[in-house]
């Protein structure tokens, strides 16, 4: 089987698409934290308002830095945003799953001064699925 090198640039673009899922990631657990811990909404309801905070800063992000593509905002926001439903349904699929049909339900594991909670290593694993489906997404989609 060829193996096709991998291309200065393409890493580099990988690169700078991982530093913004890391923002993004940050972005996005900062407000799901804020809106369920210190607010007191609904994990769900927290879960999404975490994620639409998340995707308006991927968009720019991506669009502006990362693919640095001067096509119609408004297409490629579309794409865009088609691109995050789909994916943003498997990571809600993935964390309902995990947080209510699995024995992760009552996980607990005490760390430092918190303790992470089933609900909570579920919802990393939704960012997971999240980050990885969206990527491919955008790449083949959103961004070509």
């Amino acid at each position: 089987m060829k193996t096709v090198p991998l291309s200065r640039n393409t890493a580099l673009q990988f690169a700078k698409y991982a530093c913004v899922g890391v923002l993004n990631t940050l972005v996005t657990l900062c407000v799901i934290y804020v809106c369920k811990a210190l607010l007191g909404v609904n994990p769900l309801v927290s879960n999404a308002i975490g994620y639409v905070c998340g995707v308006i800063n991927s968009f720019l992000w991506n669009k502006n830095w990362v693919f640095k593509t001067s096509g119609h905002y408004y297409r490629e926001a579309v794409k865009f945003l088609a691109g995050f439903l789909v994916c943003y349904g498997l990571q809600f699929l993935t964390v309902w799953l995990l947080s209510y049909k699995t024995p992760l339900k009552d996980f607990e594991l005490p760390i430092a001064a918190f303790t992470m909670s089933g609900y909570g290593l579920a919802t990393l694993i939704g960012n997971v699925v999240y980050t990885l489906t969206n990527y491919v997404y955008n790449k083949i989609v959103t961004f070509r």
